[in-house]
């Protein structure tokens, strides 16, 4: 057996996928195929089942489809106190200062 591929990215992963699914191999054995080759972590076989679902759709994208809903922000209850705590103090503040003390980022 060859020793798994260490470093490997998701695309590159995908891109097998794609290339065995082309081939007519059958998800199960596509997914026996990149556990041996780069390790149990590279790909679930639900996931894999998925990727060849798209795959034999007509999907030709590698990529991550953009993802719906509100971006990740450091908008939580603790740091709107924590700025409502330091406005108070000093209204003067800017939001580089602000962003500076509370060790959080300043763009929106």
């Amino acid at each position: 057996m060859a020793t798994p591929i260490k470093e490997w990215s998701k695309l590159e992963v995908r891109a097998v996928v794609r290339f065995l699914f082309s081939k007519g191999t059958k998800p199960s054995e596509i997914h026996k195929q990149i556990a041996e080759t780069y390790g149990e972590g590279a790909m679930s076989r639900s996931r894999m089942y998925q990727w060849c679902t798209w795959f034999g759709e007509g999907r030709t994208s590698l990529g991550d489809e953009p993802k719906s809903g509100r971006p990740k922000t450091s908008t939580n209850e603790e740091n709107t106190t924590r700025v409502d705590e330091l406005i108070r103090c000093d209204r003067r503040m800017k939001i580089r200062e602000i962003a500076l003390k509370l060790e959080i980022p300043n763009s929106p």
